[in-house]
């Protein structure tokens, strides 16, 4: 068993243990133990980047074995520079969620810590995965455990939020699999990713192959207009799911791109290079304005997370080093943001049962520390420089400008929309005279919540104040990718 083996099943297999322990009398030893496999489950990634090869393309830590072997289906894992950071963000996020979920979750508590913990491990090995087969299984596998999070620990909504939620993804991925099968039969029976990489095919497959693979992968991210799934799931979500569905789940399908639409149908990724194009402005200008009249906290902040991922999306498709590398690390550091961002609306709603914005008023008179950690997380949203939301974002509207100027202008919008959809929440839920009882009576934060903060906001000032050691990890392997979509494989 290789380092991206351990990496996946050891969460999966202290999840199998957590649901064995059962009763909630047992609900301590439960917590302790979820808390031990998430952190071993972290430990046993971070070889991963210690060893990792600087300057090379190809893929490291490569396990392959027979798996279903009539149909030449192999377990086949490996990583590179821009899958590996991946692996590292899931795991790092499962910790700090157990954490978060310590003291709310008080029923089937070993369920729902398994759930995580069985999630964090699907959802490594599609970052992980390297044969077709075994991407689609695990891609399809983290809706089971996601399902059940929302469906049984969530709010008033929450069957009809998981049905949407569960619905909207596995029809989009149905057509996935048929394209899988098409690539299998031209390949002469082969599941491997980085041979399809290699295949010569036609404009008009290409373009129906990119379709079918954006079929799955926009509405994973989700780009506009299939992104009406994603506020309703957030506010139904307990606030590990919130948390999880924003900071990790949303980048399988953006990797998605990387890793299928783009090398496999080049030519098709650069001939409908507008609609990607168009569709990422939408969502960034757009869902960033409908923000601006959002309520609930947590709608508001599901929003901003469809337009901070429309720059993922507008960095990949204007094809050059600087949009692409900036795409994925504005995907890392959205995970660190808005996962912290969903995080302190869970702190808020715990004291106070409600997620309106009018329910507040005034809570850095009573609760100082915790103001502190949600205006820098406020402040990342917004992309202000030394926090990790604005590397990534300027990256890309570099990258966007050097494409084209008007598309870097209009890109450039979004940090004046999250500035003021942030800053509005910030000033109404925050500032001013306390507005109410609820508010007078709140309680700072504990010593769980100050640690769980304190984690995501080292990691968002070290992200945004040294972000060398995430971009030469992934420089190499998106290079060989824009050389590889630049390079024609018209038949």
């Amino acid at each position: 068993m290789g380092m991206l083996s351990l990496a996946i099943w050891t969460p999966i297999v202290f999840g199998v243990v957590l649901l064995a322990l059962g009763r909630d009398d047992q609900a301590r030893m439960v917590r302790w133990v979820a808390l031990i496999g998430a952190v071993v489950s972290f430990l046993v990634t971070l070889p991963l980047y210690s060893g990792f090869k600087l300057g090379s393309s190809v893929m490291q830590f490569v396990e392959k074995a027979g798996w279903i072997e009539r149909f030449n289906v192999n377990y086949h894992l490996g990583v590179d520079g821009i899958s590996v950071w991946f692996v590292l963000l899931t795991a790092f996020i499962n910790v700090v969620v157990v954490i978060a979920s310590w003291e709310t979750i008080t029923t089937r508590v070993n369920q729902y810590m398994a759930s995580f913990l069985i999630l964090s491990g699907l959802m490594i090995g599609v970052f992980a995965a390297l044969d077709g087969l075994l991407f689609y299984v695990f891609f399809e596998a983290t809706l089971i455990p996601m399902y059940l999070i929302i469906g049984i620990w969530g709010g008033p909504n929450k069957i009809y939020a998981a049905f949407k939620f569960f619905l909207y993804t596995l029809l989009g991925s149905l057509l996935m699999l048929v394209a899988l099968i098409y690539l299998y039969n031209k390949s002469g029976g082969s599941f491997d990713i980085l041979a399809w990489h290699q295949l010569p095919l036609g404009r008009t497959i290409q373009t129906l192959l990119f379709f079918a693979f954006f079929a799955a992968f926009a509405v994973k991210v989700p780009m506009w207009p299939v992104h009406t799934w994603l506020p309703d799931v957030h506010v139904e979500a307990p606030t590990g799911g919130s948390a999880v569905l924003a900071a990790i789940m949303l980048k399988l399908g953006a990797y998605g791109f990387l890793r299928f639409s783009m090398p496999i149908a080049p030519d098709a990724a650069r001939e409908w290079a507008w609609l990607m194009i168009g569709l990422s402005l939408i969502a960034v200008i757009y869902v960033g304005l409908v923000a601006m009249v959002q309520q609930d906290m947590k709608k508001l902040v599901a929003y901003s997370s469809v337009a901070h991922m429309g720059f993922v999306t507008l960095g990949f498709f204007i094809f050059n080093d600087l949009g692409v590398a900036g795409g994925i690390v504005q995907m890392i550091a959205h995970g660190f943001v808005s996962g912290a961002m969903f995080l302190c609306i869970g702190v808020l709603y715990d004291r106070v049962h409600s997620r309106d914005i009018a329910s507040y008023g005034g809570v850095v008179n009573t609760m100082p520390k915790f103001a502190a950690f949600s205006l820098l997380f406020a402040m990342a949203n917004c992309g202000l420089p030394a926090t990790a939301g604005f590397v990534g974002e300027w990256m890309v509207i570099l990258g966007a400008v050097k494409f084209n100027f008007w598309t870097g202008l209009a890109a450039a919008t979004a940090l004046i929309w999250g500035a003021a959809y942030t800053l509005w929440m910030y000033k109404r839920v925050y500032l001013g005279p306390v507005a109410n009882e609820d508010v007078k009576n709140l309680k700072d934060i504990n010593g769980r919540e100050f640690l769980m903060l304190s984690m995501l906001a080292i990691a968002v000032l070290y992200m945004g104040i040294y972000p060398k050691p995430f971009t030469d990890v992934m420089d190499a392997s998106v290079a060989d990718l824009l050389k590889h979509v630049a390079i024609s494989k018209l038949n």
